[in-house]
């Protein structure tokens, strides 16, 4: 490896295996055709069967030779369709490399309203994970082999800013999931699997298009988003926290530190929202 070469991740070794939920495109995608083309075999997994298999394609066009590239439909909320998956990736691979656990759905609703979308968001955004970490991380660990878990998260999953609060709290609910999977990780004698929260920022995909045809200069494109990701893996990150064209690393730390100081100084709920508080959160961020 050249110095110009990022370190990657010791999973991230040709002939090895990822799986990968929510892969039909997105950012599940973009990192199948990474990791692909980094000498993995790949199991994409979603639920919209058709545009599996158009991913797939894609995939395979940028796979390093050899590469084999598999689908499976699966809906992530179901724990019997994930151990299936699981089943599915030992049997064809004898292993799991890296397991990423990225399928999302979004808008679920408000405090007082939308009971079904709560049930499908946290059924996919949370569930989905819950399952895919039970199903795969104790056969990773028996392994003894260098493995990683990612799960997505979303920076709505730690400022909580109003709009959408079930899927707020679906995504602070796999902020927590991954703190604790990776307390679980490093004392367990012999593992040597890693977790890592990836937060992505502002990035183009089929959920944020919300109508519009052309990516907003501000946006991230999936792949970029997707080379971050390696890269803060290779560098042994945990937070993977994704900028994007429109918002900083700074930016980002200081909205979290603002929201993180509504509890410590007891402020109003949200108090970033808050009319008597815009003055002060103006002014902290431009670091007054």
């Amino acid at each position: 490896m050249t110095a110009s070469q990022p370190a990657l991740h010791p999973a991230l070794a040709p002939g090895r295996a990822a799986v990968i939920t929510g892969a039909a495109g997105g950012i599940g995608e973009a990192a199948a055709r990474r990791l692909a083309g980094l000498g993995l075999h790949v199991l994409l997994a979603d639920r919209d069967g058709s545009a599996l298999e158009i991913a797939a394609d894609r995939v395979k066009a940028a796979a390093a030779q050899g590469v084999e590239v598999r689908t499976a439909v699966a809906d992530v909320s179901d724990r019997a369709a994930v151990e299936a998956l699981r089943e599915e990736a030992y049997a064809r691979f004898g292993g799991v490399a890296v397991l990423m656990n990225n399928a999302g759905t979004a808008p679920g609703g408000g405090p007082v309203d939308a009971y079904e979308g709560w049930v499908r968001v946290l059924g996919v955004n949370l569930w989905g994970v819950i399952n895919g970490v039970q199903a795969f991380a104790g056969p990773m660990i028996a392994a003894g082999a260098p493995a990683a878990i990612i799960n997505t998260g979303s920076k709505q999953g730690i400022t909580a800013p109003p709009g959408d609060t079930a899927y707020n709290v679906s995504k602070a609910g796999v902020k927590t999931l991954t703190e604790g999977l990776a307390h679980h990780l490093r004392n367990q004698p012999g593992s040597k699997v890693t977790a890592h929260l990836l937060i992505p920022g502002f990035v183009w995909t089929g959920m944020t298009a919300r109508g519009r045809t052309e990516k907003p200069a501000g946006a991230w494109t999936p792949d970029e988003t997707a080379a971050f990701m390696l890269e803060r893996m290779g560098r042994g990150d945990f937070y993977i926290l994704c900028p994007d064209n429109e918002t900083t690393p700074e930016m980002d730390r200081r909205r979290i530190a603002w929201a993180a100081g509504d509890l410590i100084e007891n402020r109003p709920a949200l108090s970033r929202w808050h009319p008597d508080y815009k003055a002060a959160f103006d002014a902290f961020m431009a670091g007054a």
